[in-house]
């Protein structure tokens, strides 16, 4: 997991091929106008999906605990204030169902081992196996993911 913020996203180009491409997107997008929904940047390697709800509880979140296999996510918190929970996969021993390949997500019952908070022009990167709970907060989080295929 990476976290740090949208100036800084330059230093991680050479940690997947298609993170200059992802990061571009970013910044040529304007984030605060932009239409709620899915968009596609480079076919089925990059995508991006634009949100703007309520945040949830953490027990809400947490009851979707979840991890992909096949797609690295880039989760930025356009505007609000979003926690997120976090476990390295290796450590998460019950799943919740089995793996569902056409969602690319694994569903765990378990607990995070540490929250975080991203606010404006935060993001994290979760890789496969980083479990994650995210969209918790008490007003509305504006955020876009970019599901990066590995």
């Amino acid at each position: 997991m990476i976290i740090d913020t949208i100036k800084n996203a330059s230093k991680y180009f050479s940690v997947h091929p298609l993170f200059a491409k992802a990061f571009e997107y970013i910044q040529q997008t304007d984030l605060n106008n932009i239409e709620m929904g899915k968009y596609e940047i480079d076919g089925d390697n990059l995508k991006a999906i634009f949100s703007s709800k309520k945040g949830m509880s953490a027990a809400e979140s947490v009851a979707k605990f979840e991890c992909h296999d096949k797609h690295i996510d880039i989760q930025l918190c356009i505007k609000g204030a979003e926690q997120i929970g976090w476990k390295p996969g290796e450590k998460c021993v019950l799943p919740n169902g089995g793996y569902n390949p056409d969602k690319d997500v694994q569903l765990y019952h378990e607990q995070p081992d540490m929250y975080f908070q991203l606010t404006d022009g935060q993001f994290a990167i979760f890789f496969p196996g980083d479990v994650h709970a995210p969209m918790i907060g008490d007003a509305e989080i504006k955020k876009l993911v970019i599901k990066v295929k590995i």
